[in-house]
């Protein structure tokens, strides 16, 4: 998928209150702020001074005249810092049946009501096959060469949700976790144990209860992102 309007660089001055930077376009020096549409505590990716890319908006709507998509990492890779991207991509994909782990269902449902007071990113459906709910998770951590690691921070909700997909199981379906690494410089997966030890323990328990685990990475670059090749998961 492109993103809707040619991005444009920018250094960062500050990144606050979650969802707001502080950024000064290269070229005209001007300081704006954009909206950071991500919770997450972005661990290595919001230091002042680094390279981003900002996608433009007219919409009278928004406060916000410029939304921040990309981290540049200056040496021909990028990560995507937009968490709402991976749900877009992977609905296309899953519509386009795309995917080979999920090619069998007919119809895919985002944001289905489940458990208790939850929402599933997708139910897949098919007459003859169990459901399948499935949840992703957006990756961009990456502490060492080649290894994008998941959670950045503590994630009680995460924790949550790997609860809630055993018991899908439990009731017949069929449950998977989905990693989306938003990173072009990686090639295998773990978990983040030492950042959140209870959400390693739930991963750990959903496994054992039949849950199933997918991880895939994205082509990224200023012009757009797309799903591309299953990655080695190391758990």
């Amino acid at each position: 998928m492109r993103f809707q309007t040619d991005l444009v660089p920018a250094r960062l001055t500050r990144r606050y209150k979650r969802f707001l930077a502080d950024c000064v376009l290269e070229g005209s020096g001007a300081e704006i702020t954009a909206h950071c549409a991500n919770p997450g505590s972005m661990m290595g990716l919001a230091e002042p001074g680094t390279r981003v890319w900002l996608e433009p908006n007219d919409d009278p709507k928004k406060k916000l005249k410029y939304g921040w998509r990309l981290v540049d990492h200056e040496n021909g890779h990028f990560t995507g810092v937009d968490t709402s991207l991976p749900n877009r991509a992977l609905k296309a994909a899953l519509t386009a049946k795309a995917l080979p782990p999920f090619s069998t269902y007919d119809v895919v449902r985002p944001e289905v009501k489940y458990g208790q007071k939850s929402r599933i990113d997708f139910l897949l459906s098919k007459d003859g096959l169990p459901d399948l709910y499935l949840e992703v998770k957006s990756v961009t951590l990456s502490r060492s060469a080649g290894l994008a690691e998941f959670p950045d921070s503590v994630t009680a909700r995460g924790a949550k949700h790997l609860e809630e997909l055993s018991q899908m199981v439990e009731q017949g379906h069929r449950a998977a976790m989905l990693y989306l690494v938003q990173r072009s410089d990686c090639t295998r997966f773990a978990l983040a144990e030492d950042l959140d030890p209870t959400y390693a323990s739930a991963y750990g328990d959903a496994r054992a209860a039949g849950v199933e685990t997918f991880c895939y990475s994205a082509n990224i670059s200023p012009k757009g992102a797309h799903l591309a090749d299953a990655l080695e998961i190391s758990i």
